[in-house]
């Protein structure tokens, strides 16, 4: 049984003072610990580090050094202590006072320390949001065809000049002084006119020009390609040795019972509609979680803690951050490349912040007004995802969190997620003309839509032809 005597009283200001008591008889433990720590850190002439004894530190030093380290290293820890022995969801550093102990006796210590707030909302079983209309109209569908035609092309030699979208077959050599850099030099290298994917002077000088003409120019090697050499000015040498245009194949029902597994052409654009409808059904269903998400903010009525609110900020920035990490370019940096402002920026992330705290309390509140409790399945089922997710066995991350503590905080996270989907399935979604939207998907379907990839209209994947049009021998 913990030796700590705690007692709770709610103040103004969203905050709670701790008062935490403990006995002289097992304070004394934390005062051998801090004489420990003394003695491996104080030379006694005769005793190695860490063995001189207790009385003869006290005697050199006094007691009362000894005493103010246990303060120190021990308040803390009684303190966390009593905030899980009386379920405190403190969000944010205490202010400790300490009333008694400090050169004898009890330590005696009080803790004023800001709580999430609990809230309690109405009207979030009688939600209306509204979404784009999710119909596919003929356009989205005949660009669907025109993807699948792209990617089945043939390529044949063009008379005349190179304009975009022509492929141009070059000889071209990269080179600094009297140094070819192989990563930059290739030999019959069919490139797309307009593409931008090597230097954007290649375009420039391809534009125009025709098979037989020698091109000479420099460049500055963008980061995507220069690496190391990022930034450098490189010299090119391209020799254009061919163009050929880009010839689409006609919408048949010929080219669509090759290129799919339909029979007619008719039969390959119903299946592209259907799959822009499964794919715009599954975006709004996410829409409609963030949807949801607003509204419930908007029945919190009070103002977001700013603890919580700083604490979100710096994990956004902080995930911005990691995401920018790789490219080698940091926040300031993608500032200025995308010309956004900084104060409009942090006001951006501030906002995003305070709706998102907002929500936050929204669903905890539904979760104590619906008494949601997630089932010992729900928690192995979490555990086994995590485990899936970092490679390791289920028993070691239950074993983990369990140590860390945080497994009541995967089932609070559990608790939430239940919460968002009572509101999803009590809320009414609608299009701008009012009329109630059907999001139900057909069954078994969704996946590849749920991934965010773009619908294929042929209901495979030939990477052959994906990558680039075929030249026609």
């Amino acid at each position: 049984m913990s030796p700590l005597s705690t007692s709770v009283e709610s103040l103004e200001g969203n905050k709670v003072r701790l008062k935490v008591a403990v006995p002289a008889v097992d304070f004394e433990k934390a005062v051998d610990a801090a004489f420990r720590k003394l003695a491996r850190e104080v030379k006694i002439p005769g005793f190695r580090p860490g063995k001189a004894p207790r009385q003869l530190l006290e005697a050199r030093l006094g007691a009362g050094v000894a005493r103010e380290q246990a303060l120190r290293d021990a308040v803390p820890e009684y303190y966390a202590e009593a905030v899980a022995a009386e379920d405190i969801d403190v969000i944010a550093a205490p202010e400790i006072d300490l009333t008694a102990g400090e050169e004898d006796g009890d330590v005696e210590f009080a803790a004023v320390v800001e709580v999430r707030p609990i809230v309690t909302i109405s009207g979030y079983d009688d939600l209306t949001i509204e979404i784009p209309s999710l119909g596919v109209d003929d356009a989205a569908v005949d660009a669907q065809i025109d993807a699948l035609r792209e990617r089945f092309a043939d390529l044949e030699d063009k008379a005349g000049t190179l304009a975009d979208g022509d492929y141009a077959q070059i000889d071209i050599k990269g080179y600094v002084h009297d140094e070819v850099i192989d990563a930059l030099s290739a030999t019959d290298y069919l490139y797309e006119v307009g593409s931008q994917t090597l230097v954007p002077a290649l375009d420039v000088e391809l534009r125009g020009a025709r098979p037989g003409d020698i091109l000479k120019f420099n460049d500055t090697l963008p980061e995507r390609e220069g690496g190391d050499r990022a930034g450098e000015e490189v010299s090119f040498q391209v020799l254009v040795k061919g163009a050929k245009s880009k010839v689409l194949p006609e919408a048949d029902d010929e080219w669509a019972s090759e290129v799919s597994e339909f029979d007619t052409l008719a039969e390959l654009r119903e299946d592209a509609r259907s799959r822009l409808e499964l794919y715009a059904k599954v975006q709004a269903q996410l829409l409609v979680r963030d949807k949801v998400l607003e509204a419930a903010a908007d029945l919190v009525d009070l103002e977001a803690p700013e603890p919580l609110v700083s604490q979100e900020m710096e994990r956004r920035l902080h995930d911005l951050h990691h995401r920018l990490e790789p490219q080698g370019v940091d926040i300031t940096q993608y500032l200025q490349a995308t010309g956004q402002d900084q104060e409009a920026f942090v006001a951006g992330v501030r906002e995003g912040a305070t709706r998102a705290v907002k929500a936050d309390l929204a669903l905890r509140a539904v979760v104590a007004q619906e008494t949601i409790e997630p089932t010992d399945d729900d928690v192995d089922a979490e555990i086994a995802r995590l485990a899936e997710r970092v490679e390791e066995k289920p028993a070691k991350v239950r074993r983990d969190l369990e140590q860390r503590g945080a497994l009541e905080a995967v089932r609070s996270e559990i608790a939430r997620g239940k919460a968002l989907e009572h509101l999803v399935e009590h809320t009414t979604v609608v299009d701008e003309s009012g009329s109630p939207v059907d999001l139900t998907l057909p069954q078994g379907e969704g996946a590849d839509a749920a991934a965010g990839s773009t619908p294929d209209p042929a209901g495979e994947t030939d990477e052959a032809s994906a990558e680039q049009p075929q030249e026609q021998s």
